[in-house]
């Protein structure tokens, strides 16, 4: 997404949000742990030096998917790249709310944060971007596309 205004929002679903989370936040590892057991995510694998130094990175954020202000259902990770660029590093649900339908609202409310994330200094983004494999959701691609991404790259391993 190189434009704001590619944005294809979802229609907003009552209750749900984003709640930034602070770096080291222990709601986060078990809940990325969660979002991400169904799709094989390398950070399961991770040591605990590991995810010291991922908490310890200064150009990421953190928020987690809450539904109605207290329950955390799913994580929207964003990562200040050059450019300025954001990459939602990470998005995902736990199994047990994928297919609520709150999906497509809460990737909305990433990518509106990702519009403006700016720690570096640079500016606001020029571009938006993220990844996603077979490995991942059978919807997320067409989430992802429902929204306004499109394809920039692709490859087979």
């Amino acid at each position: 997404m190189t434009a704001r205004d590619q944005l294809l929002p979802s229609a907003a679903v009552e209750g749900v949000g984003l709640s930034l989370e602070p770096p080291g936040d222990p709601v986060i590892r078990p809940l990325l742990a969660r979002v991400a057991a169904p799709h094989a995510w390398p950070s399961l694998m991770w040591t605990d030096e590991q995810w010291t130094a991922w908490f310890a990175e200064p150009r990421r954020r953190l928020w987690s998917v809450r539904v109605d202000g207290a329950r955390a259902v799913g994580v929207a990770e964003l990562e200040a790249q050059q450019g300025p660029a954001v990459e939602i590093a990470s998005f995902g649900l736990v199994p047990e709310f994928v297919g609520r339908g709150i999906g497509g609202y809460a990737l909305t409310l990433a990518i509106e944060q990702a519009w403006r994330f700016d720690p570096t200094g640079d500016g606001p983004a020029n571009r938006v971007w993220l990844h996603t494999s077979t490995l991942d959701h059978p919807h997320a691609l067409q989430n992802y596309q429902r929204r306004g991404f499109r394809p920039y790259h692709t490859e087979t391993r």
